[in-house]
């Protein structure tokens, strides 16, 4: 049989003046000895009734109640129903009740004989959070009534033997007895709490003595758990920062565990500098009904609690965003908004600081209606993680780092690797045709001129493909080292065109040239930028689309307004094409579409390197665009407009200033394969 109502709510139910107090097991224990004592010492003829939780806790005291048994025959013992626990009649009564009855979680013993009264009517109080549990029986905590009141402790035994007739009808002859004997007939009113039941002062003091030492235990316990949490915490993230060096899985962790430890409603790592304008929520803890922040961006400049935090790096923990007393009142006022928005009550910040370098923060937050105070431990157990975190961001950042040195270590050795190839293969064969001319000249002194001049022409053209070479490698390194001096000024891009036009055309005297036409709008205003520079783009695009576009194939220089901001210029061709996979490599340094060894066309694979050098240097972007094989190639970039005035000054500077370095002229020479489109 199983009943779901508390002896101890009926009773302080039957009688309200009772005030519970809370008891220890270990004062339980020593109070039902101290009753049960008074039976053995042979007081003889009395009334029992001990009600235990479990069979366990009764078979450590099942020997007391065998002597017990030998003194009375009004014995009577309730229990859960167990392996050996049954409801039967030996030596005493025993009674067995239901796992789901509330006596699985009271304790209490009644003894009343003729000189002597008793009760303790307890029930098991539940642990409100871990903190409150305990790996030690003797800290399990009761709540209830102990006193030697007639009264109160027939009314008690009245009670429980009222609960074994219904648990046991088959003794119910014997509980009448038991009430006939031993419960007197109703006190007046009077006589009710007079007093005169109160324990005496020795076992009070036994108790208030055991009471106290419980209460240093269980601090001590609370103190040893509170350690062990955070030692156990740390040690967890401690682990995960020595297994990865993954900056998000870290702080995904450390999330994840101090807020579950803290049972906060919100807990937020991110890393930020102290010259951070904002920060990215990316790693977040939170409870199911607050709002999420991952995503967010959480405001740092304009906040004055996170100035006071990264100049102190101190932990700062607010208990009432909303308190007009508390010392940062002007600081919370200033992100009023942002606290209401967000529905933070109660914050912690902790920085994590690095050799006094601001790497991140975290920040705790209670959103419930009453503020949250924050203890000591809570602020421990931040401090400890805030320095775990810091060396792992710093463990991440040098990570990170040693990556980007060994990707720059492979980019250099593949360098390396293309530019002994590379040059290998340049460099020998104009060596070899010099080589081989300078030896004919010096031992045929009879050789005709003709064939003279053959071999002087073919020594000088390799000497100057040498040259260039070298001056390609000498540019690019000038180039991406930083050491460009620019002066950028307004230019005509027409008049770049033209330039530009004008070199290829004088390089490429004698050799078929494709057609060329040019589509540049009489409006097109004038671009910011170094012309030099710019017309060395315009000649290193236009020599590779000749390269690659076959006699018959049309070369398309276009300059059209892609912004308010800048003009696009692009050069398409009808040549050989790109594959749609190699599109962003061949502005690598050394790339060659058919290899470096093999090709069928000339070059070091560093023009199309300095052009996106030289584009992004002026302001610009550069890119390429095929459908693929044999389908033609467009490369396009863009270069800033001029904001202002000086278009004549930058004309004559460009038009002077240029030929000096090309050694060609500065005026467009008539050539039928140039069209020129307004």
């Amino acid at each position: 049989m199983s009943n779901s109502t508390s002896v101890v709510e009926e009773l302080l139910t039957a009688i309200p003046q009772l005030r519970p107090r809370l008891y220890f097991k270990t004062s339980l224990t020593a109070l039902s000895h101290a009753m049960e004592d008074h039976i053995l010492a042979g007081v003889g003829g009395a009334l029992v009734v001990a009600s235990f939780q479990q069979e366990r806790f009764y078979l450590q005291e099942a020997s007391r109640y065998l002597r017990i048994a030998d003194l009375s025959d009004q014995i009577y013992v309730l229990s859960a129903a167990g392996t050996s626990f049954t409801s039967r009649s030996e030596n005493y009564e025993t009674i067995a009740f239901e796992a789901e009855d509330a006596l699985v979680h009271e304790w209490h013993l009644v003894v009343i004989s003729d000189n002597y009264q008793a009760c303790l009517i307890c029930r098991e109080r539940p642990a409100h959070d871990d903190s409150e549990q305990s790996s030690l029986d003797q800290n399990r905590r009761f709540e209830g009534i102990w006193t030697q009141d007639p009264y109160v402790t027939q009314r008690s035994a009245d009670i429980l033997l009222d609960r074994i007739a219904q648990y046991r009808p088959d003794i119910l002859n014997k509980v009448q007895s038991a009430k006939a004997r031993y419960l007197f007939p109703a006190a007046m009113p009077s006589e009710r709490l007079d007093g005169k039941g109160n324990p005496d002062p020795f076992t009070q003091r036994l108790v208030t003595y055991l009471q106290a030492g419980q209460y240093k235990l269980l601090k001590a316990y609370k103190a040893i758990a509170a350690q062990e949490q955070r030692e156990r915490l740390v040690n967890s993230i401690t682990s995960v920062i020595r297994q990865s060096l993954n900056a998000t899985e870290i702080f995904e962790k450390a999330a994840s565990e101090l807020g579950q430890a803290l049972n906060v409603c919100r807990c937020l790592i991110y890393p930020c500098a102290a010259t951070d304008a904002t920060a990215t929520i990316e790693y977040e803890h939170r409870q199911p009904t607050v709002e999420s922040l991952l995503g967010e961006t959480w405001p740092l400049a304009t906040s004055p609690l996170f100035d006071y935090v990264q100049d102190t790096k101190d932990i700062v923990a607010i208990p009432d965003t909303h308190d007009p007393e508390s010392p940062f009142r002007y600081e919370l006022d200033a992100i009023r908004l942002l606290l209401d928005r967000w529905r933070i009550q109660s914050w912690l910040m902790a920085p994590l600081t690095y050799q006094g370098r601001l790497v991140g923060m975290i920040e705790l937050h209670h959103c419930q209606a009453n503020p949250y105070e924050w203890t000591e431990d809570d602020k421990e157990l931040v401090d400890a993680i805030a320095a775990q975190l810091s060396v792992a961001i710093i463990q991440a950042e040098a990570y990170a780092n040693l990556q980007d040195l060994n990707r720059q270590l492979e980019a250099l050795d593949l360098t390396r690797a293309n530019l002994i190839a590379i040059t290998g293969h340049e460099l020998r064969t104009p060596l070899s045709t010099i080589q081989v001319c300078l030896e004919s000249l010096s031992t045929e002194p009879d050789m005709p001129a003709e064939l003279r001049q053959v071999m002087i022409q073919a020594a000088l053209e390799d000497a100057e493909r040498m040259r260039k070479l070298v001056q390609d490698f000498l540019t690019l390194s000038k180039l991406e080292s930083g050491r460009v001096e620019w002066n950028m000024e307004a230019l005509s891009i027409q008049e770049c065109v033209d330039l530009a036009l004008s070199s290829v055309n004088a390089h490429n005297t004698g050799a078929p040239v494709s057609n060329i036409k040019v589509k540049i709008p009489k409006s097109a205003p004038l671009v910011r930028a170094d012309g030099e520079w710019l017309v060395e783009v315009l000649v290193k695009l236009l020599d590779n689309a000749s390269k690659f576009t076959p006699a018959g194939g049309r070369i398309t220089i276009q300059v059209t307004r892609s912004s308010p901001t800048h003009l696009q210029v692009t050069i398409a061709d009808t040549g050989r094409g790109i594959e749609p996979s190699r599109l962003d490599a061949v502005f690598d340094r050394f790339y060659q579409e058919e290899g470096a060894l093999r090709r069928t066309t000339g070059g070091t694979g560093l023009g199309l390197a300095m052009c996106r050098q030289i584009v992004e240097g002026l302001g610009g972007t550069i890119w390429a665009d095929s459908e693929g094989k044999n389908k033609g190639s467009q490369f396009h970039f863009t270069v800033p407009i001029a904001q202002g005035k000086g278009d004549s000054r930058s004309r004559n500077s460009l038009g002077n200033r240029h030929p000096q370095r090309t050694g060609q002229p500065a005026t467009l020479p008539g050539n039928p394969s140039v069209l020129l489109d307004d």
